[in-house]
């Protein structure tokens, strides 16, 4: 069947079109032909691109409430998004997560760049945590459940948290819409093992993207002590562990993450070796420098300081704090890590806060590493923002 029948065509603005290629994800509000035709298509609606100088553009998902007016489904002009269709995009995206990993603990849909826009998936075992993020996903969210519990999922999670749904013009919510979920998910990664509360977490309990900063972090913490800050359920932590470190001291503000992690550090054999800080996290780096207490490696992964693009100035000074607090305790030739999730904060801007703080406190260092998301988050190619995570490994020299 053809999709001339089904889908409408809208227009990009002449003085728009240069600033765009074919296979562009995106089309903003200010770029599309507002005619009466098209101010009449609802919100999550399929419809065509086409452009008197780019041509064919392909199938999108339109959103006139968005800022991000048409999202791409389908650089084939001819495309139908049905079942079929759907059902062919998971599929991609679980071939290359099982080509990855041997456990079914990862993120199995991450957007945009697995041709399901504004859809996150992140998979538990039995269990898959879905957050419809746009409003195509959300039109289209029980054809998804349907595809999804095709390859080997029983319970599935609707999480409609994300900011991204307020920004689609989305309500909120969060239920079990498949199957049972009563208790947090056992998670195996690195050796280690963690405990997701999909449920009552943050985000959707864990952070698959972190799990190969988690490894590098493991290897070079073989014999040393650890401070893991904003450790959540224990991410660096529990991998440095299992890896060897002497002694891991946890630090986060959750006290229900800190249980978490304890139930992990126990699952994983390494209580005795495991100590939380339920605390601020400036709080307690202050109280260990006063203490005079020192670390072979600090990690800090701390939350996004910079949701958006008028808040990069303020999460700027917040990493330059984070990375003069954390420098002071890191013994010389030790490491420091941090990590950024925000957006809006791309690598270059990231690196330069983080000298600063570490100069701040007087200190010499060399980058051994910069780590981004793991490959279950792909990049588009095209669309710099979904490259959101940064990690940086420093060595301090003095």
């Amino acid at each position: 069947m053809s999709s001339v029948s089904l889908y409408q065509t809208v227009k990009l603005k002449k003085t728009k079109t240069n600033l765009r290629r074919k296979g562009f994800p995106w089309y903003y509000l200010d770029e599309i032909v507002f005619d009466r035709r098209t101010k009449n298509i609802k919100a999550g609606e399929i419809v065509k691109i086409q452009d008197s100088n780019l041509g064919k553009l392909g199938v999108f998902a339109f959103n006139p409430n968005s800022k991000i007016a048409a999202r791409l489904l389908d650089v084939n002009h001819e495309a139908v998004i049905d079942n079929a269709w759907i059902r062919k995009q998971l599929k991609l995206a679980l071939d290359l997560r099982k080509t990855l990993f041997k456990e079914s603990f990862y993120r199995l849909v991450h957007g945009e760049v697995d041709n399901l826009p504004g859809v996150i998936v992140d998979r538990f075992g039995d269990t898959a945590v879905l957050q419809p993020n746009s409003a195509w996903a959300e039109l289209n969210k029980e054809k998804i459940t349907e595809s999804i519990m095709e390859f080997g999922v029983s319970n599935i999670v609707l999480n409609c948290m994300s900011r991204s749904r307020k920004l689609e013009g989305l309500n909120e919510g969060l239920t079990v819409i498949q199957g049972a979920v009563t208790e947090p998910i056992k998670v195996e990664m690195n050796e280690a093992v963690y405990f997701a509360d999909v449920l009552r977490g943050q985000k959707t309990g864990i952070f698959f993207d972190q799990r190969v900063n988690h490894g590098l972090a493991a290897k070079l913490s073989k014999g040393k002590d650890v401070l893991d800050v904003f450790s959540h359920v224990g991410g660096f932590g529990l991998a440095a562990l299992v890896s060897g470190a002497r002694k891991v001291f946890a630090v986060d503000s959750s006290a229900t993450a800190l249980s978490l992690a304890v139930k992990g550090a126990e699952e994983s054999g390494v209580i005795e070796q495991f100590e939380t800080v339920n605390s601020d996290a400036f709080d307690a780096m202050k109280v260990f420098f006063q203490s005079n207490q020192y670390f072979d490696m600090v990690v800090c992964d701390p939350p996004a300081f910079s949701p958006s693009k008028k808040t990069i100035n303020t999460g700027l000074r917040a990493y330059e704090r984070v990375a003069l607090h954390s420098s002071r305790l890191v013994k010389p030739n030790g490491y420091l890590v941090l990590c950024s999730c925000s957006h809006a904060v791309d690598l270059s801007k990231f690196r330069n806060a983080c000298v600063r703080g570490i100069t701040r406190a007087g200190r010499q260092a060399q980058i051994i590493s910069l780590g981004g998301a793991g490959p279950d988050h792909p990049i588009n190619s095209q669309l710099e923002q979904f490259g959101y995570l940064k990690s940086i490994f420093f060595r301090l020299l003095n």
